[in-house]
């Protein structure tokens, strides 16, 4: 008989996935204060002011992720429902008088007291434990439509429908991706995913078409040259970007584009700053940091030694790497414009909290992996 030993201990990290996760952190703290020197000495008066808080985010977060690391994955099992109502209560407080925060356009912000958070970055959260909760629990009747299709699909509709509201059309992509692939992984038929695809498409042509801000992305996305003052202003000056920094890239803090030609260079476009400084090789070193966190993630759901671990890994994971893809997507002009951070490297309190404590949870379920 072979006896099951812990192969990690309590106390232990995952140095494979800590490492990559701080170097980033490390790179997007550089990275901020290259970007928003100039927008913040403009103004606020100080060109250390995004760096400050950034650097106090970075903090934080390494204190939640600290604090996952220890925290028994199993126990978000009981926490499941008070944090789905919690993040709904959240997403439809934004538009609240006094309580919503809008910037650009659009409301995204929550503000209580002297914070200001994002609930779509809590919100996302909260789906995956949902998910991976829910499809558990149902996991002997997971083919069943009315079971282990239809209410996820209910409840992602919810959080869609807030979404909406805002308008957040890149979250609404990120949160549908993460639910069907969860929903692929946990054993939903695949005949009711495809089914949901196929509805989608129409559904998502409509959306497009009767938002006029919207079709015009899609148009300057097509020819972005075609709008070189309105919607395709972004793309241009983030191809510029990449251009300029060539393979070994112009230095840090040497970049042109983010002198208030290329609009939130330390958060949306914050790739594009880093094309520039640090080059094709620069790139292609953070493109391998977010191989290795993606490759860990898979590994730790693989090796989970449970279905509630295992669906919680790959939910987790797939919510990092999703918006990595959408935001360096956007930033090369082979996605429409959405208004996506890169995680771990953007301007960003709330984005940074919630992917530091997603992946203090991933180390908490790799530590109880068995041999």
């Amino acid at each position: 008989m072979i006896e099951n030993k812990p192969v990690r201990s309590s106390a232990a990290y995952d140095v494979t996935l800590l490492f990559p996760v701080l170097l980033l952190v490390g790179v997007g703290i550089v990275m901020v204060y290259s970007a928003s020197s100039a927008l913040a000495l403009k103004k606020f008066g100080s060109s250390y002011f995004f760096l400050k808080k950034q650097t106090l985010f970075a903090l934080a977060g390494t204190v939640a992720l600290v604090v996952c690391r220890h925290f028994p994955y199993k126990w978000y099992r009981s926490l499941t429902y008070p944090l789905l109502i919690l993040a709904i209560v959240f997403l439809f407080a934004i538009h609240i008088s006094g309580f919503g925060y809008a910037a650009g356009g659009s409301s995204r912000w929550l503000r209580l007291g002297g914070f200001t958070f994002q609930p779509s970055e809590f919100a996302r959260f909260a789906l995956v434990m949902y998910l991976a909760y829910s499809m558990d629990k149902k996991n002997a009747q997971i083919k069943d439509f009315t079971i282990g299709f239809l209410p996820h699909i209910f409840v992602l509709g919810i959080l869609m429908i807030a979404l909406f509201m805002q308008p957040d059309f890149g979250s609404v992509v990120i949160f549908g991706a993460i639910t069907w692939i969860m929903m692929f992984v946990g054993g939903v038929r695949t005949a009711h995913l495809l089914s949901s695809l196929a509805l989608l498409v129409p559904v998502g042509y409509l959306v497009m078409i009767n938002a006029e801000y919207r079709l015009k992305r899609i148009l300057s996305f097509l020819n972005p040259w075609q709008y070189p003052a309105d919607e395709g202003y972004q793309v241009i000056h983030s191809l510029m970007a990449f251009g300029t920094g060539g393979i070994w890239g112009a230095g840090v803090g040497k970049g042109y584009q983010k002198l208030f030609y290329l609009p939130e260079p330390h958060t949306d476009f914050i790739f594009s700053v880093i094309g520039e400084e640090l080059g094709l090789l620069g790139i292609l070193i953070i493109l391998f940091l977010y191989t290795w966190i993606l490759w860990r993630g898979v590994s730790i759901a693989r090796n989970a030694e449970d279905s509630f671990g295992s669906l919680v890994a790959i939910g987790l994971t797939f919510a990092i790497i999703l918006q990595v893809c959408v935001n360096m997507g956007v930033t090369l002009g082979l996605l429409p414009t959405k208004g996506l951070t890169l995680p771990f490297l953007s301007y960003g309190g709330t984005s940074l909290l919630i992917n530091m404590a997603s992946i203090g949870i991933l180390m908490n379920i790799a530590a109880y992996q068995n041999q």
